[in-house]
Formats: C-alpha cells, sequence, structure tokens
C-alpha cells in the first residue's frame, strides 16, 4: 500500500436520490475501512430514502422505488455509519463537493452531529483532475489499467475510488502519502462549511460567499443585522450551513 496512514482512511461513496444537497436523499451508500496495518472492512446500505427516486436517477445508479421499498430508512442505519466513520479520515470521488455535505446533511437530519473538524478529506478526483482531468472509469484504466465493470454502483465505485487513490501516490513523486497532506492538496478552495456558502477572508475570518452581504465578514454582519441570522436560519440552506452560521453568531456574544 502506498498511502502511509496513521488512523483509519473510510473511502466511501453515495448513489442518492439527486444531486441537490438541501433536499436529496441516500439510497445506497458503502464504505471501505482501510486500516493503518492496510486491513481492510467494508460495509454497503441499501437505503429507503421516504420519497420517490426520480426515474432519471435511478436510471444512473440503476436503484428503483421497488429495490429499496423493504430497506432500512436513514435514521436506522446512521448508528452504524457513525460507529464505522468515526475516528477515521475520510474519502471518495468527488467527495468533498457532493458524499461528505449530503452525508452530513443526513445526518444533522435525524439529530446525530457531524463535526468536519474531526475528520480530514481527501478527495481522489481532485488529485485525478489536477494530474489526468477525466472521470472515474478513466482513472481506474489510467492508473490501475483495469475497466470499471458496474460504474455507478456504490460498492463498484468505492472499490475503484480507492485503487486509484493508493495508484496516484505510488505515481507522482510529488503526491503526499500521508492524509494530513493529501486533504490540504485535495480542497479546491477553503470553505468554514461544506456547501462553500461560508468562505475565507486573508484574515481566516468567515465571510459571506453570496447574496447582498457578499465577502463581508460574517460575525460583524450579525452584530449589526441580527434579522438577517434569522432569515438564514428559515432559508432553504444545508442543515450544516446553518449550524455554522449559528457557531459564529453565538460566538459573537462573547
Amino acid at each position: 500500500m502506498n498511502l502511509k496512514l496513521h488512523k483509519p482512511l473510510c473511502i466511501f461513496d453515495l448513489e442518492t436520490t439527486g444531486t441537490n444537497i438541501g433536499k436529496d436523499k441516500i439510497v445506497e451508500i458503502c464504505i471501505l475501512k482501510v486500516n493503518p496495518d492496510a486491513s481492510r472492512e467494508s460495509k454497503t446500505w441499501r437505503v429507503n430514502p421516504e420519497m420517490p427516486i426520480p426515474t432519471e436517477s435511478s436510471e444512473i445508479h440503476g436503484i428503483y422505488d421497488e429495490d429499496i421499498k423493504d430497506a432500512p430508512t436513514f435514521r436506522e442505519i446512521a448508528p452504524k455509519v457513525m460507529e464505522m466513520i468515526s475516528g477515521s479520515d475520510l474519502g471518495g470521488f468527488n467527495s468533498n463537493r457532493f458524499d461528505v455535505p449530503l452525508l452530513a446533511e443526513e445526518l444533522l437530519r435525524v439529530e446525530l452531529d457531524f463535526d468536519l473538524s474531526k475528520f480530514r478529506l481527501v478527495d481522489a478526483q481532485t488529485i485525478f483532475h489536477k494530474k489526468e482531468p477525466r472521470n472515474l472509469g478513466a482513472a481506474y484504466q489510467f492508473y490501475c489499467g483495469k475497466v470499471l465493470e458496474n460504474a455507478h454502483s456504490a460498492e463498484a465505485d468505492v472499490m475503484a475510488t480507492f485503487e486509484v487513490l493508493d495508484a496516484q501516490v505510488g505515481k507522482y513523486e510529488d503526491i503526499p502519502n500521508e492524509i494530513a497532506a493529501l486533504s490540504e492538496f485535495t480542497f479546491h478552495n477553503k470553505n468554514a462549511d461544506l456547501a462553500g456558502f461560508i468562505g475565507y477572508n486573508d484574515k481566516t475570518e468567515p465571510v459571506f460567499n453570496f447574496g447582498k452581504y457578499k465577502g463581508q465578514v460574517v460575525k460583524a454582519v450579525f452584530q449589526k443585522d441580527l434579522g438577517y441570522y434569522g432569515w438564514l436560519q428559515n432559508a432553504d440552506f444545508p442543515l450544516y450551513t446553518k449550524k455554522v452560521f449559528t457557531k459564529i453568531q453565538l460566538s459573537g456574544k462573547f
């Protein structure tokens, strides 16, 4: 194994009802947990999203309403997911932009706290796009010399993603093999939340990335316009983004 791990790395992939982080739900999740001694364990869950799966989504991942009508809800499996990822770093393919934010959203929906500061995130897609701009199937062919069978099934994708990530570390001499440095390398932009609504200025203060206060320091805005905080909490923002807004708002009181 080319990767040098100091604690477990959980590579995971989601199949979902769609791509709206604030509204869509998980229909399948696979987690591959790789330990520092290179031992592995994996688990795949089909999930009843408690909403219809749009046909266009089913045509991509092959999971239809009938397939998950008797599957557990995310609330039922969430404690097992949390147990598996606890104490680990997280990785995936396009995970920083989609899988991690949506997983965090699902956990918060069932009142399980997701604290981004406890995880280092590594996105194999970012490494791939920086080095060889293509998709997962092409990455698997390029780095591993294999054809990706059953693409868009969570299990096939997550197994291929780990092999691609491990091969990337072995191929490029300037790519670090430790998760902390890889996490830094795979971030496009630093944001305070997962969906990118809150960024940082050059003083590392959280600032708005949108709206009428774009570019302004969040804490300062809340101090002069507390009503805007109330509007944000009632608007259609992801729960994790609202959680960060609340933390900033509370910090301004002290």
